[in-house]
């Protein structure tokens, strides 16, 4: 996730220090109902997935960070569930550690395109509930279940 002026300015007065960081991730899937997920330059596999900016709702954090980076245009339909806590913690390269707090929303796509030109993390790939590329964050294996309007996990 790229740094924003807000967390910027948070870093200069608490440098490398543990903070949290709001974010969202969607479960985006496909008409073969496989689920999508990203791979960033590091090799790591994620959700697509950012840290909400001061005044967004997570709806509108959500839909900005998935469009710029896949291309695609989505509809949150659900919250499926909230995750935290230290395996929800990172350390950046430069130091700088956070624990997210992730939201974690079933989408619909409603327009734009997923191809190489738009992937701002690297490479995109849809897969099946069952295999799921090992992620960078520990989301339990609930979460890609087949889609149930009546269930969300906490």
């Amino acid at each position: 996730m790229a740094a924003s002026e807000y967390y910027d300015s948070l870093r200069a007065k608490v440098g490398a220090e543990l903070i949290y960081m709001p974010c969202t991730a969607a479960v985006i899937r496909n008409e073969n109902n496989e689920i999508l997920f990203l791979q960033a330059e590091n090799g790591e596999w994620d959700l697509p997935t950012g840290a909400m900016e001061p005044g967004e709702t997570p709806s509108q954090a959500l839909i900005r960070k998935v469009w710029e980076e896949t291309g695609l245009h989505v509809q949150p339909i659900q919250l499926q569930g909230v995750f935290t806590g230290k395996d929800f913690r990172h350390t950046y390269e430069n130091g700088d550690q956070v624990e997210y707090v992730m939201l974690c929303f079933e989408c619909v796509v409603r327009g734009g395109r997923l191809d190489a030109g738009s992937i701002a993390a690297g490479t995109a790939a849809y897969y099946s509930s069952c295999s799921i590329p090992q992620l960078v964050l520990p989301y339990p294996d609930s979460l890609f279940a087949d889609f149930d309007h009546a269930a969300s996990f906490f």
